[in-house]
């Protein structure tokens, strides 16, 4: 296991071409041991196609990938043996069950034995000797995750891991990164659920049409993020004035006793002037992933 806060992952100019079109261009990152990276885009940004360049799945045109310090097209087989993957596309036949593909995975790994796969099979109720073809979207997507971790691999990179999982079997993922993250093992993860990218993940790099135009503490991304908040004011009338000439505040309307506006960065300064007024009620909606890419893409240009 690398040092906490070794490079696992390093690119420089990263680029792979389809026909003269960019699938990726000039991806330029770091993600260090220890740390919990989010991969964050709309479908067709590129990030699939960065992780399969990541892996020697596909070859880069241009640009480099190291992953252990080690090149990841001439050292391919050597980096494989270290990494839990866990594709978008996870299947391996309908015929297959899930502890024959641990078995085949582990001898190719050189691992001894399922390593803790029975274990993490418990853990997400997984049933590992039934058909893949015979399991839910939700039951062969646990099974993608033990054959990503089973043999406690230094880096893990999970394309869309909690697709099709329900809320509980999420929870538990989200403890399995946790306790990931406090082995010393890197974890690189694209995801669509802002929840999870705020609990597990430190930093995160946000791709746009196959370019990495950010690399964000995941705090600084939120702060950016527009909030629509709802008050409910004893005297609404005064208060919502005061509100629209606050920094980051628009679209302030008054229905009733009920005053709607949006915030765009810090909200510490309409809670300050609120604390002041009596308050009936207030709710604020949380910012979906969607709302905090436009949020980012406007402020880009």
């Amino acid at each position: 296991m690398a040092a906490r806060g070794a490079a696992v992952i390093e690119t420089e100019g990263l680029t792979k071409l389809f026909d003269e079109v960019h699938g990726i261009a000039d991806v330029t990152m770091r993600v260090e041991a220890g740390e919990v990276f989010g991969f964050l885009g709309p479908n067709g940004a590129g990030k699939t196609t960065t992780i399969r360049t990541l892996l020697d799945q596909l070859h880069p045109t241009a640009g480099s990938a190291r992953i252990f310090g080690l090149d990841s097209r001439r050292d391919s087989v050597a980096i494989r043996a270290r990494v839990g993957n866990l594709p978008g596309d996870f299947g391996f036949g309908p015929a297959a069950t899930g502890r024959e593909v641990v078995e085949l995975l582990a001898r190719l790994r050189g691992v001894g034995g399922l390593g803790r796969a029975e274990l993490l099979a418990e853990r997400f109720r997984a049933d590992l000797d039934r058909p893949l073809g015979q399991l839910s979207r939700g039951n062969r997507q646990k099974v993608g995750l033990i054959t990503a971790t089973f043999h406690e691999p230094e880096l893990l990179i999970l394309d869309e891991p909690t697709s099709g999982l329900d809320p509980l079997m999420q929870e538990e993922f989200l403890d399995l990164v946790e306790e990931e993250r406090q082995r010393g093992c890197a974890v690189f993860v694209s995801s669509h659920e802002l929840d999870e990218v705020e609990r597990v993940c430190d930093r995160v790099g946000i791709v746009r049409d196959g370019r990495l135009i950010a690399i964000e503490r995941v705090a600084d991304l939120l702060s950016r993020a527009r909030r629509r908040i709802e008050v409910e004011l004893a005297d609404p009338t005064a208060l919502a004035a005061a509100l629209a000439e606050l920094p980051g505040v628009s679209d302030v309307s008054v229905a009733g006793q009920r005053v709607s506006l949006t915030v765009g960065g810090e909200v510490a300064p309409v809670l300050k002037l609120l604390a002041s007024h009596r308050v009936l009620d207030i709710e604020a909606t949380h910012p979906s992933l969607e709302q905090v890419f436009l949020t980012y893409y406007r402020e880009q240009g």
